[in-house]
């Protein structure tokens, strides 16, 4: 697995574009300059096959629409995130296939594994795939995601936050926004 990092946007949004060994390839949540992102995948001949996102807020989904008519590829999300108002959503959610609790998407030789984390949003969710975690805005270098805009609880994300710590081993946290880090090196502020 390769994974290839874009930050973009005024929010400085992590997108990333994970390929399996033949360039067969996710992109994980495009929220900013889907042109940038198209353009890198072109460079490095990459496919990409599938767009996965981890919640439904403008910076994390606005490049989703023009990536996924360009590349005539399916886009995953948790329908829970539909519950949102449209200003924190760039308007309509768009996708085509619905995932949720324990879903796997199968990206050329990768397999993501889904877990909903709510808290952020209703519809959060974090992707694992081998030993990375995509945790959207659940789960930052040091902190989490606020919960005071429309569809945000602490209550969840609190819980959330233990079942990312009850995960065994030390996964790479490949988060929406800042730098990677390890849940090895998070779980001693999230218990």
């Amino acid at each position: 697995m390769k994974i290839r990092t874009l930050t973009l946007g005024d929010f400085q949004t992590n997108c990333y574009l994970v390929s399996d060994e033949n360039g067969v390839t996710a992109v994980i949540d495009p929220g900013y300059e889907p042109e940038a992102i198209l353009t890198r995948a072109a460079q490095e001949q990459l496919q990409i096959a599938a767009i996965l996102l981890t919640h439904g807020h403008f910076d994390h989904v606005g490049g989703v629409k023009a990536i996924a008519d360009a590349a005539h590829c399916p886009v995953w999300m948790n329908e829970k995130d539909r519950a949102m108002p449209s200003w924190l959503t760039n308007g309509e959610l768009y996708y085509t296939d619905p995932y949720q609790e324990g879903s796997t998407v199968q990206v050329g030789r990768l397999t993501f594994t889904v877990m909903e984390t709510p808290g952020h949003t209703p519809g959060s969710v974090c992707l694992r795939c081998e030993n990375a975690l995509f945790s959207g805005d659940t789960l930052f270098a040091g902190g989490c995601g606020r919960t005071d805009l429309p569809g945000g609880s602490m209550t969840e994300l609190r819980e959330s936050l233990a079942r990312l710590a009850a995960i065994p081993g030390n996964l790479t946290v490949l988060p929406g926004h800042g730098g990677a880090t390890t849940l090895e090196r998070e779980r001693a502020w999230i218990r």
